[in-house]
């Protein structure tokens, strides 16, 4: 949220992170925790003094989701495992019946977020399908039939 504030409110000045915290109703400290990784990840860049604030460091076309998440260290995972380990959640180390089930889940995940680009946010392009799924009687819903 607080990435596509900053996409659309920039216009190539700073933008204070009080502004981003009150328009979004996200709490100041947290939001100065995430750009510090933010800035760490390359994705933004600060500026100090009055005026200051920060800036995409790229732009919002050239900025993945999945790039935010991974900055801010937010592991996009479905199971309880480490990603990619032979060893399971299980007290005996062993895997559950469903590991590879989500484990392949959050590989989607990551993929499908690799897709979206932070202007693709702005420009609403990920509108999808899902707003229609509870319209009853719509003819796009999987669950019509049930309705």
């Amino acid at each position: 949220m607080a990435m596509v504030d900053l996409a659309t409110q920039s216009d190539g000045n700073p933008v204070a992170l009080a502004d981003v915290a009150e328009r979004q109703e996200i709490s100041l400290s947290y939001l100065e925790q995430l750009f510090g990784k933010l800035r760490r990840g390359g994705l933004v860049k600060s500026v100090r003094g009055p005026g200051g604030g920060y800036l995409l460091s790229r732009s919002a076309a050239e900025t993945r989701v999945s790039d935010i998440i991974m900055a801010v260290d937010e592991p996009i995972k479905a199971t309880r495992c480490s990603p990619g380990s032979p060893e399971g959640c299980k007290t005996n180390k062993s895997r559950c019946l469903t590991h590879d089930l989500w484990e392949e889940l959050g590989n989607h995940i990551y993929l499908y977020l690799s897709s979206v680009s932070l202007d693709d946010v702005v420009e609403k392009r990920v509108l999808g399908r899902s707003g229609q799924l509870y319209q009853p009687g719509h003819a796009a819903s999987p669950f019509a039939a049930a309705e």
